[in-house]
């Protein structure tokens, strides 16, 4: 029997129906349970109502739903240096918790005093400066929202055999902030620059002295000096008492503990823009200083641990974001990649920064392969996995922004696997 409503037929293969087929839904059971009049009224109060609730605290705790989550830690073995990831599988919104951001760190959370912290401006300047945590709070602030992405993330997908692992696992060296800050533009000014200055050189305060060389063009751009994160001063693991944030740039540039801005003629060449973060082509040359992160997405659920119960209506959902802009349109697959549907994107939609996007889906109950693809407002599309590996040469990790596949099997359990 055919629905009443367009927007309520499948536009495309595998069950996908309209992005607003939801908001119509009109006589669409979608899991709320009918009640008769009798049941809805005259039932007593449950306990909680009658007894008085918890006093007044400090800092605020936890739902008993959210306890459990938590980041997503790897490997110990080297305490000082790893990660641990998002468990964006289990959030909502496009905001991360401050408590929930990914790490990656190289040598570890260094305990510094603020009261004898500095950032050093120097090199290619006319006037080398000084600033205090303390000096930083005088100057007029701004705050974005937008995402921060290790370019390591997703490096998974590039294994021989999909990784039965969460989307978190797969996917969570990404995270979402409210970041306040001063304009790094409005300090590299006050240091007067000089004309040969093209480059700057960042150094963290951390035990690895962490170094990136970033164009000054992109500082006087839109970088930020974060003091702020989600309105709270950074936590110690995001860099307290400051860092650099270079909005759409990989993770690895936004140096945390900022203590040095080195103006240079040119890039410094440190490890960490030779033998690592480049992209190794097939003919054996690297690509360098690929800062700019691509256009990307990822579906969150249902996916890996979050099983399907029963054939009928569910909503997909996911996020998509790209380092050069807004995102402009997802699509959403659910016959791997036959046919496609557009997803709805959850205002606002903000340059650099996570786009939710949701779509309707009557499952069948039969095998599926759900997949989603972004396109950004540059015009740049997501590139299928195949497409991925045939620009670079096999093995390497970084940057990896192909399309994702989870198969849905007869009985709702959802895996990873490649389409």
């Amino acid at each position: 029997m055919r629905s009443r409503n367009p927007e309520q037929e499948p536009v495309a293969g595998g069950g996908l129906l309209h992005r607003r087929a939801l908001l119509v839904a009109g006589g669409l059971s979608l899991g709320a349970v009918e009640v008769t009049a009798r049941e809805s009224g005259g039932s007593a109060a449950p306990a909680w109502m009658r007894t008085q609730g918890a006093p007044l605290s400090g800092y605020g705790g936890r739902a008993p739903a959210a306890e459990k989550i938590e980041r997503i830690v790897g490997d110990l073995s080297f305490p000082s240096s790893g990660s641990s990831r998002t468990p964006l599988q289990l959030l909502a919104g496009t905001i991360t918790p401050s408590s929930l951001h990914f790490e990656r760190h190289h040598g570890g959370v260094p305990a510094i005093d603020p009261t004898r912290h500095e950032l050093l401006i120097h090199g290619l300047v006319k006037r080398p400066l000084i600033f205090r945590f303390e000096d930083l709070l005088r100057y007029p602030t701004e705050t974005r929202i937008l995402f921060l992405e290790c370019s390591g993330n997703s490096g998974a997908l590039g294994a021989a055999k999909p990784e039965q692992v969460s989307a978190g696992a797969l996917h969570g060296l990404l995270s979402g902030t409210e970041w306040t800050g001063i304009r790094l533009s409005t300090l590299l000014d006050e240091a007067q620059v000089s004309s040969d200055g093209r480059w700057v050189q960042a150094e963290g305060a951390d035990a690895a002295a962490m170094a990136r060389s970033v164009p000054l063009a992109k500082c006087l751009d839109d970088a930020l000096i974060a003091l702020y994160q989600n309105g709270e001063p950074l936590r110690p693991e995001q860099g307290y008492p400051m860092r650099l944030l270079l909005p759409g740039y990989e993770g690895n540039t936004s140096i945390k503990w900022l203590r040095r801005l080195k103006v240079m003629a040119n890039p410094a060449f440190s490890r960490e823009e030779t033998s690592k973060y480049t992209d190794l082509l097939p003919d054996g040359r690297a690509e360098m200083f690929s800062l700019a992160m691509g256009v990307k997405s990822a579906i969150l659920q249902p996916s890996f641990g979050l099983d399907l119960r029963d054939p009928g209506y569910h909503q997909i959902s996911g996020l998509a974001w790209s380092g050069r802009g807004r995102i402009r349109k997802v699509e959403v697959s659910a016959d791997g990649g036959k046919s496609w549907a557009e997803a709805a994107l959850t205002e606002p939609v903000l340059s650099k920064a996570l786009t939710r996007f949701t779509i309707p889906w009557a499952w069948s109950g039969g095998p599926a392969v759900l997949m989603s693809r972004a396109t950004d407002e540059t015009g740049a599309v997501q590139p299928t996995r195949s497409d991925w590996q045939a620009r670079y040469k096999g093995g390497r990790g970084y940057h990896n922004n192909s399309i994702q596949a989870w198969g849905v099997d007869r009985h709702g359990r959802v895996s990873h696997v490649y389409a």
